[in-house]
């Protein structure tokens, strides 16, 4: 079901009669409701009584108490790795890394992750209080002259676990957004090269945003990996993803996140950029007042999107 926040409810979407209808007042606990609370709102959307939203959903449907920023697409990592060599990188680099490839038929160490990331789902602790809702107006930072987009699946944990097995880090998925995670390019590939911390510091804590309408985990969970995605930009396709090949279960994936330490209802998860789906791997960057729209869905079902406007540089 979709979900989301208007006027202060939780609203869900009746297909039935095309409607938003009020479900519930707090969208943690309907999440954390699970597939029953998605049944019990079914069975109100045919009642006499239901109370009919005045429209869709609006602004972020949640604050979210942390976000963990993983990166669970290999290809996405050395592709994003050749992207910046290319955007900002010497002659010398590019030659380099085109004739290793060409010669040895394998990609430079260089742009390859580390072994760790082969091991365990990997992850850095992002900013959870620089989102923004959909629609809105995203601030060009003053330190930047190149930002991306990067179309995630962002995850809300909705049951509080900790040192947790697999399923049980499945179970505590309560839905799905989308994430735009607006990047610095040219301050990542400084940062990358000369920080102490790696290009996940000022390139990433200045915005991200996220949908105002959610899926519960019901819907996409068991599917989730067909979900594909594509950009938009100024209503141009720039990009699509049919491929969702994920090294790691979504279970895993919170498994990791929770040991030694709790996760609790409200903190965010986002997957990492889907293959292909950022200005990086398409050599091409979006611009001050551009429109840029995110959207994920399975075939034949549920889609939702999500619309960011740069501001002025």
């Amino acid at each position: 079901m979709r979900v989301g926040m208007r006027d202060g409810r939780v609203v869900g979407w009746d297909a039935g009669s095309g409607r938003w209808v009020v479900v519930g007042d707090d969208l943690l606990t309907f999440l954390g409701g699970g597939v029953e609370a998605v049944r019990e709102a079914e069975q109100r959307f045919g009642t006499a009584y239901r109370e009919e939203a005045a429209g869709e959903p609006t602004g972020l449907p949640l604050e979210p108490a942390s976000l963990r920023c993983f990166a669970l697409w290999e290809s996405h990592m050395i592709a994003g790795a050749r992207g910046l060599v290319a955007a900002f990188g010497t002659a010398g680099m590019r030659r380099f890394a085109g004739a290793f490839e060409k010669v040895t038929g394998r990609v430079p160490p260089p742009l390859r992750p580390k072994p760790g990331y082969y091991r365990e789902p990997q992850f850095y602790l992002g900013n959870h209080r620089a989102f923004t809702a959909d629609a809105e107006v995203v601030p060009w930072p003053s330190f930047a002259r190149v930002l991306d987009f990067e179309l995630e699946l962002g995850m809300i944990i909705a049951r509080e676990v900790r040192d947790c097995g697999t399923a049980e880090g499945r179970a505590a998925i309560g839905g799905f957004v989308v994430i735009n995670d607006w990047t610095a390019r040219d301050t990542q590939w400084e940062d990358t090269r000369r920080g102490t911390f790696g290009g996940v510091v000022k390139a990433k804590t200045f915005a991200n945003s996220m949908s105002a309408v959610v899926v519960t985990a019901d819907e996409w969970l068991p599917r989730w990996r067909e979900l594909t995605g594509r950009v938009t930009v100024n209503n141009e396709i720039w990009a699509e993803n049919q491929k969702n090949q994920l090294m790691y279960d979504l279970g895993a994936v919170v498994a990791y996140a929770a040991r030694g330490e709790r996760l609790r209802p409200g903190d965010v998860l986002s997957s990492g950029t889907l293959p292909g789906l950022c200005g990086l791997e398409i050599g091409r960057f979006p611009q001050p007042g551009d429109e840029v729209r995110l959207a994920l869905g399975l075939p034949g079902g549920t889609s939702i999107g999500l619309t960011g406007i740069l501001g002025d540089r």
